[in-house]
């Protein structure tokens, strides 16, 4: 059973730019550009009947186009366990309220999701439990603290699935929404 997740995807010019930022740490599980995204909502594992209500629902999204950029790096941990090197989102109202609305839609079909303070980001690297990063992570995040992508406009979000590969995961577009006024 594939794994759910309302995305907003990221240029390709963008995402190009990020995948030159993945170097320099060992363990890290790069994230291929194609992959590159910033998550509104994560769903997990969802049966066939909410998958389908969840796809239907959020076609009644409405919302404005907006401009994103990237404002930054940062690492995402467990305690002293490095969990991602993330490239942070700047600040946006709209992107908050879409992400509000996406989780809503989600809730009211019965799916189970987190209600964490949301901290948009595109995830750049993953670790495994066991990683053993040193001081490259530090080295890493003084390298591109400073980093920043030419804005770009939303103009559409993505209901994915994930499957698990033997390189990684693979994501399939389910279905796309756009954003129309």
């Amino acid at each position: 059973m594939p794994r759910l997740f309302v995305a907003l995807p990221v240029p390709e010019d963008v995402a190009e730019e990020l995948a030159s930022l993945q170097s320099g740490v060992p363990d890290a599980r790069w994230q291929p550009a194609e992959n590159l995204h910033v998550t509104l909502c994560f769903a997990g594992q969802v049966q066939g009947a909410v998958m389908r209500d969840f796809e239907e629902e959020l076609s009644d999204i409405a919302g404005p186009r907006f401009a994103l950029a990237i404002a930054g790096v940062d690492q995402f941990s467990s305690g002293k366990q490095p969990k991602a090197l993330v490239a942070l989102i700047e600040k946006n109202d709209r992107l908050d309220r879409l992400q509000q609305k996406v989780s809503t839609v989600g809730r009211n079909c019965g799916i189970e999701i987190e209600r964490r303070k949301f901290r948009p980001h595109v995830t750049l690297a993953r670790f495994a439990n066991s990683a053993e990063t040193g001081h490259h992570i530090a080295q890493f995040m003084a390298s591109y603290s400073t980093f920043r992508s030419e804005p770009w406009v939303a103009e559409h979000f993505s209901l994915y699935s994930s499957r698990p590969t033997r390189s990684g995961r693979a994501y399939t577009k389910e279905a796309t929404y756009h954003l129309t006024y």
